[in-house]
């Protein structure tokens, strides 16, 4: 594989430049020096952005964009073979790396790197954790899947040791990663496309915890089914997150008032009581437990973390709450597999156990549909209306 030397910045070229992992990374590059240029099908907000900071983006992805002054290509799991540039870089010999490949290389740039993986979550809690590092005042390097109100995208670039990054497991781009703390939320039968089964998910998930560095730490929920199956014989240090006092980290005490989530968290000996959770869904009490295990691992004050939570607004499309009035409440949110519809279903039950809940449901992925049928239906099923767009 390529190694790129981060100490001599060259012209780097991505392919699939708007997407919001690739836009990113090329940011990450440009403030470090490098020259980056980049191609995508279409103009969104993302490439505009970049354009503004002086990258240049082709709106097509043909041949010709594949010049001689460019020193290395990367691309997403999206590109084929039979793609114009991919067929081009490769005939004129360009070095490449996957996304996932210079994301593993940044990471190792960073002594205190955390990659959050899980089926489901990933973005919530990365953004979680990046509130935490925020509000501590760690300067930290944010990459995340979604729009972070607290840095107004999906990106910050800082000067310190500390860098956080989604860590995804489809096409098991996540096993390039080399993280000082490894967390993983779940673990459930997801992208059948690419895995052959549950046990197929739990193997990767079993590697990128070998992936550790050993003077870091695994954070797991032990909520997981056997989930001491998927660290056991680790060299370093494993580190267990959950509803009850069996696990080192957890949550206890939650209750509903008004609306708002509350919670006590429990960890190395401390209580923080009455946790209010800035985005009040059930499922984040879960992320929100990692996400201040992370920080408390870290010396961070009970303060800090607890005002960290409450200020949490989440990201862009999940739990994202449009409109709410008297009359009615919108809800916008990502999630696109059966057991994110029944966990999202089921918070706005416990929020609002008097309203009508109408749920539009967007399919994504044929392959996902057909794989998933009938717990789509189960999970759909539990509102009063539905509506399916196409997929």
């Amino acid at each position: 594989m390529y190694t790129l030397n981060f100490k001599e910045p060259i012209h780097v070229y991505f392919m699939g430049i708007g997407g919001i992992g690739m836009s990113g990374l090329a940011e990450i590059l440009l403030r470090e020096g490098f020259t980056i240029s980049g191609s995508d099908m279409k103009e969104s907000a993302l490439t505009k952005q970049l354009e503004e900071k002086g990258i240049r983006v082709y709106y097509s992805q043909v041949a010709a964009n594949i010049t001689s002054d460019i020193d290395l290509v990367v691309y997403t799991a999206a590109i084929r073979e039979d793609n114009e540039e991919w067929q081009a870089a490769k005939a004129a010999n360009i070095p490449m790396l996957t996304r996932a490949e210079l994301l593993g290389q940044i990471m190792d740039n960073y002594a205190k790197s955390i990659a959050v993986s899980g089926t489901h979550g990933k973005t919530t809690t990365t953004s979680m954790i990046s509130q935490v590092l925020l509000e501590a005042n760690t300067d930290p390097t944010i990459t995340v899947g979604g729009i972070l109100s607290a840095i107004d995208g999906n990106l910050r670039v800082g000067q310190s040791e500390v860098f956080i990054s989604e860590a995804c497991e489809y096409t098991n781009s996540f096993l390039n990663f080399r993280p000082k703390y490894s967390i993983i939320l779940n673990v459930e039968a997801e992208h059948l496309d690419f895995f052959k089964d549950l046990e197929d998910v739990r193997n990767s998930f079993k590697k990128f915890a070998a992936n550790t560095r050993p003077e870091g730490a695994t954070i797991i929920n032990g909520e997981i089914e056997d989930y001491e199956e998927l660290v056991e014989g680790l060299p370093h240090q494993v580190i267990t997150y959950g509803f009850d006092s069996r696990f080192d980290f957890y949550a206890e005490n939650i209750t509903i008032e008004n609306g708002e989530l509350y919670f006590d968290f429990v960890g190395l000996g401390k209580k923080i009581e009455k946790v209010q959770l800035g985005v009040p869904i059930k499922i984040n009490v879960e992320n929100a437990v990692a996400a201040m295990a992370i920080a408390m691992l870290n010396g961070m004050s009970a303060q800090t973390i607890k005002k960290a939570v409450q200020t949490f607004r989440g990201s862009v499309r999940r739990f994202d709450i449009k409109v709410k009035n008297n009359k009615v409440v919108y809800i916008d949110d990502y999630a696109h597999h059966p057991e994110e519809i029944k966990a999202c279903v089921e918070s706005i039950r416990s929020l609002y156990p008097d309203k009508r809940i109408c749920g539009i449901f967007q399919p994504h992925l044929y392959s996902r549909t057909k794989d998933f049928a009938n717990e789509f239906a189960e999970s759909l099923s539990k509102l009063d209306d539905v509506i399916v767009l196409d997929i």
